[in-house]
């Protein structure tokens, strides 16, 4: 399949083009602001879908909204409606609409402007169209200080540069660019479309949030470098969220360094914190050193040896029953200590032990569930 997309350098466009390149059944044909009009007739002979992504949204001189968006959209529909007539080919389009289509303002006009002249096209040619309304769409690559304010918190809070919120409680409307970049594809893929009552495509999921609820989310991102406990990441807006910031973050950025507290036995580390599963972090022993020597009565873990050899012992503290095993970085098998049982680690081998370890909550020292107890 042959696949045009017009506005393929801008933030949309170049997601879609990165998703497109994975397929080897996908050729694409991108045309940017350095292309002209008269070249769409040529262009829509060769491909069977087109993305029509291009527009303008901020310009300097407010007729450039009319060019940008109506104008372009009106040739290209013209280029398909022509090519329907003299070939019978009807190339499916994406278009990229706004929620503003519905203001009366320049940039709303246009927008709805160039809606018509693809309605017009699907009712007088039976081209397939398929109009989004899109609300913020916000995702890697969008470019900050220009029209979304996630990409502009993100790319200044990973700067520690200051943002400005005028009204926490602004509510606000966001579409993932993931998420609209499967949805397309699936329709060039011959999905059928889903419109809503007013004929534009519909599009899941979106999210109502707050400009405030959207700060402070991002600013707990770049916190939790310094606390080490992570936000719930690992689904819906936050993940987008999360996945949206690290990807503003400057290279010198990509590491950060976790305290490593050292003593004799060897070093403990704590990477990473969770609000309700616990913690992960790894520790050390040299030769010969024995761990541990503690019981709890509601905390568990879970222990893997990733180099070295290690005994773990196990007495139950009420019958004391005792239980041995040995294991090492060799394997991949993981040791959990189960409450009411005293345990301590013991580096058997020649070298220097390193066990990652996840505890089921986040040590608190005010109530620490550690009782000393050394085999």
């Amino acid at each position: 399949m042959k696949v045009l997309i017009t506005g393929a350098s801008g933030f949309v466009g170049k997601n879609l083009q990165l998703h497109l390149s994975e397929r080897k059944d996908v050729e694409l044909v991108c045309f940017t602001r350095a292309n002209s009009v008269t070249e769409l007739p040529v262009l829509l002979e060769q491909v069977d879908f087109v993305f029509h992504l291009a527009g303008v949204n901020r310009p300097q001189d407010p007729a450039e909204f009319t060019i940008g968006n109506a104008d372009l959209t009106h040739e290209l529909s013209r280029a398909i409606a022509t090519l329907a007539e003299s070939t019978g080919k009807k190339v499916p389009v994406v278009y990229t609409s706004s929620t503003q289509a519905t203001l009366d303002n320049p940039y709303g006009q246009s927008k709805r402007q160039a809606e018509q002249a693809l309605q017009a096209i699907a009712t007088s040619h039976g081209v397939p169209v398929h109009l989004f309304r899109l609300p913020n769409v916000f995702g890697k690559w969008c470019k900050p200080n220009y029209n979304s304010a996630v990409a502009t918190f993100c790319h200044n809070i990973a700067r520690d540069l200051q943002i400005q919120v005028n009204d926490p409680a602004a509510p606000l409307n966001l579409v993932y660019v993931d998420d609209v970049i499967e949805r397309f594809v699936q329709l060039m893929d011959g999905a059928d479309g889903a419109f809503d009552a007013d004929g534009f495509a519909t599009l899941m999921p979106q999210y109502t949030t707050t400009v405030g609820e959207v700060a402070s989310l991002i600013q707990a991102f770049k916190d939790s470098r310094s606390t080490l406990v992570t936000e719930r990441v690992g689904s819906g807006l936050v993940r987008a969220l999360y996945a949206t910031y690290v990807s503003y973050l400057p290279v010198e950025s990509f590491t950060y360094t976790v305290p490593q507290h050292g003593d004799p036995r060897g070093v403990f580390v704590e990477m990473l914190k969770t609000p309700d599963c616990g913690q992960f972090s790894f520790f050390t022993a040299h030769p010969g050193i024995t761990r541990g020597g503690h019981y709890h009565h509601t905390k568990t873990e879970k222990f893997l040896v990733i180099k070295g050899q290690a005994r773990f012992k196990f007495r139950h503290m009420q019958t004391g029953e005792n239980h041995e095993l040995c294991t090492s970085g060799d394997k991949a098998e993981i040791v959990e200590t189960v409450p009411g049982w005293t345990h301590d680690i013991t580096n058997i081998g020649s070298d220097e032990l390193i066990v990652m370890l996840w505890a089921n909550e986040i040590f608190d020292r005010q109530r620490p569930d550690t009782y000393a107890c050394p085999l």
